[in-house]
């Protein structure tokens, strides 16, 4: 397929036209997977990864229009139109339409349209994630104070289930073996890391306080969150920055406690309760020494081979 209009122009008129329609955005993510041409085998299994993680956002109401009686999240349709137009973009290059690309995460998510693994698909969603948090956060600061303390949860988590494929050592310590298998976005198990359905009720905007929320968290999700990311907070946003070539994300992180529209002073909220069985989690799950870090995860790959939902080669809708 070829046209003067340029990838990233199709890619921005797409994202227009379901701008204000949740259902819309999400068979528009759903398409990007098949490719410019209709047919994507190797891309499809990562799908359901990026359904899950829309179709949190779709409950909520999050992706809601911005008017009406019930408007949606500034912050939430910003970001999530950033993944949708990123995709799109390397959809409409993959199938013929110039360049160049926009950005490096379009770059990422044609590199795992044509090597479709775990680790691209991470490279792609998180470079499109991430760049979309550093460019709104102007929208997060707007948000309650509830729904920014879970903004934060939500980037720890995305990070987190990245490094679980590519720095094992630093995601799982000594059951690194078990990483690779437990960040597979081909698998069941990613859905935890990338929705907090058991921890937020699916209403926008949220009520009630930040602890009120966290008293609800039981399980395997206080587990995860108290006893495996956040004694490694730092370890984990530097290698990220590294990964993504994203140094800004740094600015997310102070000391170990996550910043993004969030104060530095209120930084208490991310102290562990007291439990005996976070107490075993954390000396069974140590972080890695501060001199491993740089070689956890086998390298960086900078702006290489991590694209993600694009797909193969098949074609995109008529713009």
């Amino acid at each position: 397929m070829t046209s003067d209009v340029t990838a990233a122009v199709w890619a921005a008129r797409q994202v227009a036209r379901v701008r204000d329609d949740p259902a819309g955005r999400t068979a528009l993510m759903r398409r990007c997977y098949s490719g410019p041409f209709g047919k994507a085998p190797r891309h499809l299994p990562f799908r359901r990864a990026a359904m899950s993680f829309m179709g949190w956002q779709v409950r909520r109401g999050v992706l809601r229009p911005a008017s009406g009686d019930r408007p949606g999240s500034p912050w939430w349709r910003a970001v999530n139109e950033r993944i949708l137009r990123d995709g799109c973009e390397a959809v409409g290059l993959s199938g013929g339409l110039p360049g160049p690309a926009s950005s490096p995460a379009v770059d990422r998510w044609l590199s795992f349209a044509h090597r479709p693994t775990a680790r691209a698909w991470y490279g792609a969603h998180n470079g499109s994630v991430v760049a979309a948090y550093l460019e709104n956060r102007g929208l997060a600061e707007a948000e309650n104070e509830t729904e920014r303390f879970f903004l934060n949860v939500v980037l720890c988590r995305v990070l987190y289930a990245h490094a679980l494929v590519a720095a094992p050592r630093i995601s799982l310590g000594p059951l690194r073996p078990l990483a690779p298998f437990l960040g597979d976005p081909r698998l069941g198990m990613t859905g935890i890391f990338l929705q907090l359905s058991r921890v937020l009720p699916d209403e926008y905007p949220l009520r009630g306080t930040v602890q009120a929320h966290l008293d609800r968290e039981i399980g395997f999700g206080r587990l995860l969150d108290f006893g495996v990311i956040v004694p490694r907070l730092q370890q984990l946003y530097e290698w990220s920055a590294g990964e993504l070539a994203e140094p800004g994300l740094l600015g997310c992180v102070r000391d170990g406690a996550p910043v993004y529209a969030w104060p530095y002073a209120e930084r208490r909220v991310w102290q562990p309760p007291r439990s005996a069985a976070l107490r075993l989690v954390r000396r069974t799950l140590p972080p890695a020494p501060a001199d491993r870090a740089g070689a956890v995860g086998g390298g960086t790959v900078g702006g290489g081979a991590v694209g993600g939902g694009a797909g193969g080669a098949s074609r995109p809708p008529d713009p």
